[in-house]
């Protein structure tokens, strides 16, 4: 007996040993993320599931501030050498992780070497060939991707006389919405938010026109922008009438329009796909989700929006272990049922045609009506003018854009004058950006 229970201690010590061992075999994955509040959560579930599907690697998720903040922390590492094995970088710093030297490694090429097959067909065209460089390699795995819509208020639609299951589609119809809804007592018939990319950046493309010179910039540094040409002063001659007339109200940059919104203050907004998760949670309204409006006269209109959010970047430098781990852990998290249960849980597009499917196919899309309408909008196939802007200093464009057409809504400004001015400044910073970087 004595013997017995000797020997059943001796098996217990060693597969104890065992699983430590086993434990302290694991690589760990470094993953730095800008992503807080309840998608943390979607970042660490999508980790602990890789984690748990398989023994040899482990992904750690570290919250590093927001996207300007990660991108600065993460390429600082890369000089220092404790760079992560991943970092998300938001879409308007593709350009600059790509012209820093030596920073990066392609997915294309980590996928290959570690030789998981790898179908860049089978992304959605407008999300894949904004991350794609010109001899077909992925630079970085698209992973919450948005873009622009139009949200409108249903409950006023109705109280006005409008109607609700029909939201206008072209620029004309929503100068006639708002105005109903102005005279049915509406203080802020429409709004907008993050000004720059709804209504130069996806507006250029969803009109098929450029935003800079170069097919957008993906053809080299000495790009010039275009956004002062007869299209986009034409629409910011129109937002500035309606806004003369109370038709439009201007609430500030980036998503700081959202809560006008979400309050029932504003019955029409422009803003991102991704807000739709937290608009269904929080707005006492019912609420529609709709393309972006176009001018029905421009020929080639609508063509697609641009994309938003951010992508995974694989740093450089790594063991050739951690890239093993990092390929096993993009394959893992692009399976269409990963895709699908995570455009249905946050709101980011589907990356993937056949995650599209199986949304489509579960019955999400007819649950909530006009979740579907930011995959519409990016599904066809994109042109030079509407794969996306890649340009140098983009953030700092952003920021001019706001500063120039603010200029507008005080009166301070013509439209004309405050595109020029953004034309200038703008082009600017792109020679500062082509200087420093010309190689």
């Amino acid at each position: 007996m004595q013997l017995k229970v000797k020997k059943i201690t001796a098996l217990s010590l060693l597969s104890v040993t065992l699983f430590a061992q086993s434990a302290v075999a694991q690589t760990e994955i470094e993953w730095w993320h800008s992503m807080d509040g309840a998608l943390t959560d979607w970042v660490n579930d999508l980790a602990e599931g890789f984690n748990e599907s398989q023994t040899e690697f482990r992904v750690i998720p570290t919250y590093k501030g927001g996207y300007e903040q990660s991108m600065t922390a993460g390429v600082a590492a890369v000089r220092a050498g404790e760079a992560p094995d991943i970092l998300q970088v938001y879409e308007v710093g593709t350009a600059s992780m790509i012209y820093a030297d030596g920073v990066t490694k392609s997915v294309t090429e980590i996928m290959q070497e570690n030789g998981i097959p790898f179908d860049l067909n089978s992304y959605i065209p407008a999300v894949a060939s904004y991350y794609t460089a010109p001899n077909g390699e992925l630079l970085s795995l698209p992973f919450n991707s948005s873009t622009t819509v139009m949200y409108y208020n249903k409950d006023a639609f109705k109280k006005a006389g409008l109607d609700a299951d029909n939201p206008p589609k072209t620029w004309a119809e929503v100068r006639k919405a708002t105005e109903t809804l102005k005279s049915a007592g509406v203080s802020c018939p429409m709004t907008t938010e993050w000004m720059g990319w709804t209504q130069l950046e996806s507006f250029s493309a969803w009109h098929n026109a450029p935003y800079a010179s170069e097919n957008n910039g993906f053809d080299g540094l000495d790009t010039e922008l275009l956004i002062n040409k007869p299209l986009q002063l034409r629409h910011f001659n129109n937002l500035d009438e309606m806004a003369k007339e109370g038709l439009f109200h201007y609430k500030g940059r980036a998503s700081e329009a959202g809560p006008a919104f979400r309050s029932g203050e504003c019955a029409i907004t422009f803003g991102s796909s991704a807000s739709y998760a937290g608009l269904k949670r929080d707005a006492k309204f019912e609420f529609g989700e709709s393309t972006l409006p176009y001018y029905a006269d421009v020929e080639g209109t609508p063509q697609n929006t641009v994309i938003g959010g951010a992508s995974l970047w694989v740093m450089n430098g790594k063991p050739a272990d951690h890239y093993r781990g990092v390929a096993q852990f993009f394959d893992y998290i692009s399976q269409p049922e990963i895709q699908a249960a995570s455009h249905m849980r946050t709101g980011y597009l589907p990356v993937t045609k056949a995650a599209f499917e199986i949304t489509e196919a579960s019955g999400f899309y007819e649950e909530n009506p006009g979740a579907n309408v930011p995959v519409e909008q990016m599904i066809r196939k994109a042109t030079d003018n509407t794969r996306g802007i890649r340009l140098g200093n983009m953030l700092q464009i952003r920021a001019i854009v706001d500063e120039e057409t603010e200029q507008i809504w005080t009166g301070k400004k013509s439209p004309e004058d405050a595109l020029n001015n953004i034309v200038k400044r703008g082009n600017e910073l792109l020679r500062r950006f082509e200087r420093v970087n010309n190689r």
